[in-house]
């Protein structure tokens, strides 16, 4: 009974204070720097390294077209390695459900299955006249009308009414593809970049991707427009805006049948995006390409030496002096592999989007490579149409079309099911060292690590009749880790309690009642910060609110560089258990770790390795990586997220390594 009533009184001291203003952040304050952006300042060193190899890497190729040409290899390689399975080809079971008679061509409403009831929605542009024409598929950005959008239809039409056959494809969380719907199909979210962001995270734990998604969608509709009587099967080209962009970019580095490539809006740095406007949403990226030394340039690379037509503005909001760099490098490219006149950057004065300069350009472009013809094009009066008069579906939306439509959270759950297997089979054919080996590197650990730590005693806060000592606990190559220590007066110390409280140390440390209980009983407190927590918790305004997580910028680096969050936040962890064994006073002693949210986790990880950790209480957390695939619009998802965990293990399966007697949840989720 007395336990019971002592969590009782712990969960509802961690709610009331949770909620309340950090009054005492500054009274508990160690670390005498503005520490917010540290952590974001240890992960750009690291993209800063790991770029800085690829271009020493890439430099180097570029001397010779055969080493330029194994380094292109290389990097499709590592591309295709970190894209996984895709679906099988399956058949597509296409139909138009409406064609538009035009000035010179007509509008057909095609839908196909890229996988068993999963539905693309687009509209294919067909000219007037006796083919077969050379094909385009076309990549829409994230406007919500997507195939409608005014400049992708002028694009289409300035395409198709100079001889090419276009598809414009609706992306999925788009249109009439918007996944995550109630029933009379109205979208739960805020829009494409927040549900492609939702979807991702859920498509990362059973090692897929938005991206991932995209392409077999793209794949699915280059093999519908190859069925085509109208299109000459030997000519085709991708161009994209925006998110279509990047959608063009992965496209012409996976497929060798697209033969012109022009991504418009999208080509620049990853170091630049990260330091001007941040990680962008869940399609724009894949986890651990940092890792892989893939930089934006190196898709761009894997469809050399054919014609590429790289469309910038020299006002976007992604970054043009990246675009610039990227560009110059590729002229190096092509020039290698002995094809200097087939890649070309046209910019303009504008801002983002294809505008009427970059449409006339591209068409401009292709005609060059499709039929050997230089004229420039020029863009007269052009008239669209409307949304609903280029809608495929009956009521607008697959979802509501179609009542056995899978889309992307379902495909995720039949993934997250047929992995239980998988899982099961690792785990029973594999030592209790393999088991470990695995789970250090989901987290980005690396094999062993003995580095020393180094302690930077900052002074005390004193708090009614207890009293705290300031340590920043220092290890090499780590961001430093701001803790307080208060020891029990004139007591023997009975045990260590340690807490990581996800909305940071202070939040504990003013809990007057909590503290005066584990110091009257002989109890040892040590509270910490973990990494992007209290007072290195990144600034608000570095993490879009669309995103739905309020450290999105520490989470997507730390993935692009191959070192998840959680990874890190288990490193903490074995910080401070390095700080209690440095101390003659606590080492030996008993110690239980209290742990609140995004910090529960890696104490949970930590516990599997670190066997001194008698005990772990978890409050308001995830209790299996399952919930975010079958809750998707969860807040702080991706701060979760390891990528491909669940090939290996879910979170059960650690409270079974640690012993389930060890590990008590309170307000799991």
């Amino acid at each position: 009974m007395k336990k019971s009533i002592r969590h009782a009184c712990i969960t509802a001291t961690i709610l009331l204070l949770s909620f309340g203003p950090a009054l005492a952040q500054k009274k508990y304050k160690v670390l005498p720097w503005k520490s917010q952006i540290s952590e974001f300042q240890y992960l750009m060193q690291h993209v800063h390294q790991q770029y800085k190899q690829r271009l020493e890497d890439l430099n180097a190729a570029i001397e010779s077209p055969i080493s330029m040409r194994e380094y292109r290899n290389s990097r499709r390689e590592r591309f295709l390695k970190l894209l996984g399975h895709l679906p099988p080809g399956t058949p597509l079971h296409a139909g138009i459900t409406g064609k538009i008679q035009r000035d010179g061509y007509h509008i057909e409403k095609v839908i196909y299955q890229s996988f068993p009831n999963h539905h693309v929605t687009a509209n294919l542009y067909v000219p007037d006249g006796k083919g077969p024409f050379p094909g385009v598929l076309f990549f829409c950005g994230h406007e919500m009308t997507s195939k409608a959008t005014p400049s992708y239809q002028k694009t289409a039409i300035l395409f198709a009414t100079h001889g090419f056959v276009v598809l414009v494809i609706d992306p999925i969380s788009q249109s009439e593809r918007i996944q995550l719907t109630d029933k009379q199909g109205h979208n739960l979210t805020r829009g494409a970049t927040t549900e492609h962001t939702m979807l991702n995270a859920g498509s990362n734990l059973v090692g897929t991707s938005v991206v991932a998604y995209q392409l077999w969608d793209n794949e699915r509709g280059l093999d519908y427009l190859l069925s085509r009587p109208e299109v000459d099967t030997t000519r085709i080209g991708v161009v994209g805006n925006s998110g279509g962009g990047t959608q063009a970019t992965y496209f012409m580095a996976y497929e060798p049948r697209a033969k012109v490539a022009a991504p418009c809006s999208f080509v620049t740095r990853r170091t630049k995006v990260f330091l001007t406007i941040g990680p962008q949403d869940g399609c724009w990226w894949m986890p651990f390409e940092g890792r892989e030394r893939l930089d934006i340039g190196d898709y761009l690379i894997m469809h050399a030496p054919k014609p590429l037509l790289i469309l910038s503005a020299r006002y976007d909001f992604f970054n043009y002096v990246g675009t610039k760099e990227t560009y110059e490098k590729m002229k190096q490219v092509y020039r290698t592999l002995g094809a200097p006149e087939k890649v070309k950057k046209f910019t303009w004065s504008d801002g983002h989007g294809i505008s009427k300069p970059k449409r006339e350009a591209v068409v401009t472009w292709f005609r060059r490579w499709f039929y050997h013809d230089t004229t420039k094009v020029k863009e007269g009066d052009i008239k669209i149409l409307t949304s609903n008069e280029l809608q495929c579906t009956p009521t607008g939306q697959v979802n509501t079309s179609f009542p056995n439509e899978v889309d992307v959270q379902d495909h995720n759950l039949v993934i997250a099911d047929s992995l239980r297997k998988v899982r099961k089979d690792f785990q029973e054919h594999s030592t209790h060292a393999e088991f470990l080996a695995q789970i250090r590197k989901t987290l980005g650990l690396p094999a062993s690590d003995n580095t020393q730590i180094n302690l930077d005693w900052r002074g005390s806060a004193a708090n009614g009749n207890y009293s705290f000592k300031k340590v920043i606990i220092r290890r090499k190559g780590q961001v430093p880790l701001p803790a307080l220590v208060a020891y029990p007066n004139g007591k023997t110390i009975n045990k260590v309690v340690v807490w990581f409280d996800e909305k940071g140390k202070s939040v504990i440390a003013d809990s007057t009642s909590l503290m005066e209980k584990y110091l009257n009983q002989g109890d040892a407190v040590i509270l910490a910060d973990m990494r992007g927590m209290g007072e290195t918790l990144d600034p608000k305004q570095y993490n879009a609110w669309k995103y739905y997580d309020h450290e999105y910028r520490n989470v997507m680096i730390s993935l692009h560089i191959g070192h998840p969050l959680m990874g890190q936040r288990v490193e903490d962890v074995f910080t401070v258990m390095d700080f209690i064994h440095s101390q003659d006073h606590l080492n030996g002693k008993t110690v239980e770790i209290y742990a609140t949210g995004t910090a529960a986790p890696a104490v949970l990880h930590a516990a599997v390795f670190n066997k001194q950790i008698s005990k772990i209480y978890l409050y308001h957390t995830l209790a299996s990586f399952r919930y975010i695939l079958e809750h998707p619009r969860m807040m702080d998802a991706y701060s979760y997220v390891l990528p491909n965990v669940l090939r290996y293990y879910d979170l059960p399966d650690l409270v079974r390594l640690v012993g389930k007697d060890k590990v008590v949840y309170h307000g799991s989720i």
